[in-house]
């Protein structure tokens, strides 16, 4: 077999049953890996709701046919039902980790159950075995790593979870390879609800190619596309991805104290230039990846990595604080204790005005930036003021009867673009199967920076149907599984190229979009099954109703209403948006 290993595991962590899972050549075919075929597999391991954290729901660990293959292929992906949203999740990290689950034989890891103590896993090609995580449980994620890898070896990578996931925390992340982190959704409260502190893989089995001539070929091919492409080939290797910070400011759509303002009045304080000037020491990469977008940061008092784009905005200006090292060292300490930046840092944000208008008296203040890091540990270890913080937005704002100042969709808090500055973008947090998130369709690209073409941004034409097929793209991507950066350089044909010289098999662009367009059908699939309606794909009315009145997106609303009965008819579903039997039929659902 080419691509694929041919291999999934089903582990038990409280009978400690292991069995393998049959998954056909044409399950592989339909659902590529990652994402898709995890989806597949999660809904018919688990067909009716389950409660995001029992012991009988299930969590996937997820490679692809071209992880460990062409670059950046080191990632992976986790899937299972959030115990934030309650939406069908998928979180995808970078680092090596994919890589080295491949090389350990596996297209995949299932786990479900609860073990009676503190356990991990250690896969290799001789299996999956269980070991007793005494000593280790308790760690943050750096000391748990590093202790994990001297016991298995250089060669090993490591996937755990820090305080935050083993006391339940709903958007606690998983972090690998020291600060790569799967943290959208809360995949580590389910990994610690099943007493489960990590996932260590090594191996040394090579992903089979079945063109190797035109895999070399295809390879400097693809070097020099990234290399001529100004994001990839230049930006991100310079600042990073907080690059955007003094662009999307610029556009008047860089969300300012919850959602309030589009302008930051000191964003060249936070900017990717300034992160450059000041903490910077050096840029670093994931498996295979020649862009190189991370950046090794130190404070006065800490280094680590990042931080990144959106966590630079979390902490900074939808907090209004412009203090570039306690934003750099809250995030440090959202990866020690396995934290979403982007949940940890909106939830705050959203604290902060319940206390301004007088519906929470816990002194949370804007532009507090010496508290910010202290807030992040307090959440972590559910103390103080964190028991509330770690509700989650939607949560505590309900909570104290202003549901109206979460800042979310479907319960995940929607990240560093104000969807009244881009119509497109808008509609793809509104649609997200996992709530919301801009990396489902990243209209960005071509509403902000251009990319493949400018569209204009307060223009609702055509977006329905460009959403939908950039989801499509995305999903293919997020099955493969590759990074989103490379969709700068690259279109769906290379994609298509790329899979068919690793497979053999004959892949063309339009059977890849078919399977995206599957993936995200199933994906809704599920979501229905778990009671959410086309009332679920709405904003917060902060974006319907109010107005900037100041920067370049003043004036504007989303009218979220003019393409959402369009894009359920370019998706094949009904105006209630469910798919119809004629889609299901179409896409074999």
């Amino acid at each position: 077999m080419n691509g694929w290993m041919g291999r999934i595991v089903t582990i038990d962590l409280g009978s400690g049953r292991q069995e393998e899972l049959p998954v056909g050549d044409e399950m592989r075919r339909r659902y590529l890996g990652g994402r898709g075929l995890g989806v597949r597999l999660y809904s018919d391991l688990c067909p009716q709701p389950l409660d995001p954290l029992a012991p009988e729901n299930a969590i996937l660990f997820m490679t692809g046919p071209l992880t460990g293959t062409v670059m950046t292929s080191g990632r992976f992906q986790v899937v299972s039902r959030s115990p934030l949203t309650g939406t069908i999740c998928d979180s995808s990290s970078g680092g090596s980790f994919g890589a080295a689950l491949k090389s350990a034989g596996l297209d995949g890891l299932v786990v479900r159950g609860r073990a009676e103590r503190p356990v991990y896993l250690a896969v290799s090609p001789a299996g999956v075995e269980v070991r007793d995580a005494a000593g280790i449980w308790g760690l943050n994620t750096q000391p748990a790593q590093k202790a994990l890898q001297e016991r298995a070896g250089a060669k090993a990578s490591v996937a755990c979870i820090g305080p935050a996931g083993e006391n339940l925390v709903p958007f606690a992340a998983i972090l690998n390879d020291r600060d790569r982190a799967a943290g959208r959704g809360g995949m580590g409260a389910v990994m610690g609800a099943k007493n489960l502190k990590a996932v260590v893989a090594a191996g040394d089995r090579a992903t089979a190619i079945a063109d190797p001539e035109g895999y070399r070929e295809m390879g400097l091919r693809l070097d020099r596309a990234v290399d001529k492409n100004p994001v990839t080939g230049k930006s991100l290797q310079v600042l990073g991805t907080s690059v955007l910070v003094n662009i999307v400011n610029a556009h008047g759509m860089f969300p300012t104290e919850n959602f309030r303002r589009g302008v930051f009045n000191d964003a060249e304080g936070i900017s990717g230039e300034k992160i450059a000037e000041s903490l910077l020491l050096r840029q670093s990469a994931c498996y295979k990846c020649p862009i190189g977008c991370g950046r090794t940061t130190r404070t006065r008092n800490k280094s680590g990595e990042g931080p990144e784009y959106e966590t630079v905005w979390a902490f900074g200006a939808h907090l209004g604080v412009s203090d570039l090292a306690a934003i750099a060292e809250a995030n440090y300490a959202c990866n020690e204790l396995g934290l979403d930046t982007i949940t940890m840092g909106s939830t705050i944000g959203c604290a902060m005005e319940l206390c301004e208008s007088g519906a929470w008296d816990a002194g949370l203040r804007w532009g507090d930036a010496g508290r910010l890091a202290g807030w992040v540990e307090d959440t972590a270890h559910l103390r103080g003021v964190g028991v509330d913080l770690a509700l989650g937005s939607k949560r505590l704002a309900a909570k104290f009867g202003k549901p109206e100042l979460a800042m979310q969709v479907k319960g995940m808090e929607i990240p560093a673009y104000d969807p009244r500055g881009a119509q497109g973008m808008a509609l793809a947090y509104a649609t997200s199967s996992r709530g919301g998130c801009h990396m489902r369709a990243y209209m960005i690209m071509p509403e902000v920076l251009g990319h493949p073409v400018f569209l204009d941004r307060f223009s609702t034409a055509g977006k329905p149907e460009i959403v939908a097929l950039f989801q499509d793209i995305a999903a293919v991507v997020d099955s493969l599984v590759l990074c989103r950066f490379l969709q700068f350089a690259v279109g769906i044909s290379t994609l298509s190229e790329m899979l068919r010289t690793v497979t053999g098999l004959d892949f063309g662009d339009e059977e890849l979009l078919r399977a995206g367009r599957r993936v995200n059908t199933l994906e809704r699939l599920v979501n229905i099954r778990a009671g959410f309606t086309r009332a679920d794909d709405t904003l917060p009315p902060r974006f319907l109703n109010e107005e900037f009145q100041t920067g370049s997106s003043r004036h504007r609303v989303v009218r979220l209403e003019e393409m959402l009965d369009r894009y359920y008819a370019v998706r094949g579903w009904d105006p209630l948006g469910k798919p119809t039997a004629a889609t299901l039929a179409e896409l074999g659902l």
